[in-house]
């Protein structure tokens, strides 16, 4: 499974990272430019659907510092260190040269540069230093004064900026201005920094799947048809389990209750969001014992949750007749019956699908495929980039063209994953 980061930066930066990651083919990035580094707040609502948040510059991070921390995202911020300092002094003196003296600097942290300093046996006197640190919210405005200041005094011959916001506006005023360098090294120790963030969480927050599933009305069946009878029904449903189970890489265990035991984690969970309209297992099971069924799949963060979601689950099969399958997801949320067909009115959708969403003829139609395999059951954008075979990327701005549209709504979300963002979930609004 591929690792998708959330790449946040200027169109130069992120062309330059998307190069260096070419040859990484266990990730997918998806891009989210700003020209702004503000406007990276409404970049990152947009992102629901990445394993990692990567942010190239220090100043987008930290516009976005207050909304990562209540969202709790997994965040890797392009280090502006030592390296940083020490590559853009090179440049300085190599390529523009420039003498390192005379001149002010602003970094994240004034440290970076005094050791930088003291390592290239600088004394630093005339080198001014301010660091972001420690401010409660970066104003561009006020490091942008600190340097002009400097310039105006006649203290300075130039400037060092990590922030390319103070280097536009510096180099309007006519103060000779450089962007620090951001290192190759810097680049790849933040890719691996995703890739084990990724990985740590995609291991912990695997989702379970457990599911119980039981013969209908068992006692009186087998006051009927007799305890041999019933006997040999349970062992053709168990056959037919651990088929199941090996399909998808579940175990099958019984209880003294009559029922069966399903564990499983993504195999289970792809089978079942795979077969919403005609979920086969019902079928199987219902034409070897021509007798019916009660199926109850609960997802949970945890065994006893997703456990305890699926007694709900089998619960809710009590209101049938007839065999039914039911899913309780982590939020609680009971879905289905499975394999019991919803309507839906396909031409009034591919109306809107056509004028409204502003979708072509080819779309709408696989559009509509979509809904109808799905049994208009909630989806997500990750559901759609699936079936389409399309980038997440891709897929969103189908969905935001959905939403404009007015054609979907948002109806819940869903959390695959422990950490990271929830997935927003959508279903038809016609």
């Amino acid at each position: 499974m591929k690792i998708k980061i959330a790449v946040f930066g200027r169109d130069t930066l992120v062309e330059r990272f998307e190069r260096y990651m070419r040859h990484h083919h266990d990730i997918e990035t998806i891009p989210f430019i700003y020209h702004k580094a503000s406007e990276v707040n409404e970049l990152i609502d947009k992102a629901f659907m990445c394993d990692v948040y990567l942010f190239l510059e220090s100043l987008s991070y930290l516009h976005a510092k207050s909304k990562i921390k209540k969202k709790r995202l997994p965040i890797v911020q392009v280090a502006v260190d030592e390296y940083m300092i020490l590559t853009s002094f090179y440049h300085l003196k190599n390529k523009h040269q420039k003498q390192l003296d005379r001149l002010s600097i602003d970094a994240l942290d004034d440290n970076h540069v005094s050791e930088v300093l003291a390592e290239l046996g600088l004394s630093g006197d005339c080198i001014y230093t301010y660091s972001y640190k420690s401010d409660n919210e970066i104003d561009i405005e006020r490091i942008t004064a600190y340097h002009y200041q400097l310039w105006n005094e006649g203290k300075i011959d130039y400037v060092l900026t990590s922030l390319h916001e103070v280097e536009r506006s510096l180099i309007t005023k006519g103060v000779p201005t450089y962007k620090m360098v951001t290192p190759k090294r810097n680049l790849d120790k933040a890719i691996e920094e995703c890739r084990s963030i990724a990985v740590l969480n995609m291991s912990k927050s695997a989702q379970i799947v457990a599911g119980y599933v039981r013969i209908k009305d068992f006692d009186e069946l087998q006051a009927k048809e007799g305890e041999n009878n019933t006997k040999e029904l349970q062992t053709k449903l168990y056959q037919i389990l651990l088929k199941f189970g090996h399909k998808t890489y579940a175990s099958v265990l019984t209880n003294n209750e009559n029922q069966y035991v399903i564990f499983g984690t993504r195999g289970v969970l792809d089978h079942i969001t795979n077969h919403y309209r005609d979920f086969p297992l019902i079928k199987e099971i219902e034409n070897a014992l021509e007798s019916p069924i009660d199926i109850g799949f609960g997802l949970g963060l945890t065994a006893k949750q997703a456990e305890d979601h699926a007694k709900l689950a089998l619960d809710a099969c009590q209101q049938n007749d007839y065999s039914s399958c039911y899913i309780v997801n982590d939020r609680q949320e009971t879905i289905g019956p499975l394999g019991v067909k919803k309507h839906f009115d396909t031409s009034r959708l591919y109306q809107a699908l056509i004028h409204k969403a502003k979708l072509n003829n080819e779309l709408s139609y696989n559009f509509i495929d979509f809904v109808q395999l799905r049994n208009n059951e909630p989806f997500s954008s990750n559901d759609i980039a699936n079936y389409y075979r399309v980038t997440k990327r891709s897929a969103e701005r189908t969905v935001n063209k959905l939403l404009t549209g007015n054609v979907i709504k948002v109806v819940g979300e869903e959390k695959p994953y422990v950490k990271g963002r929830p997935r927003k979930l959508f279903q038809i609004n016609i």
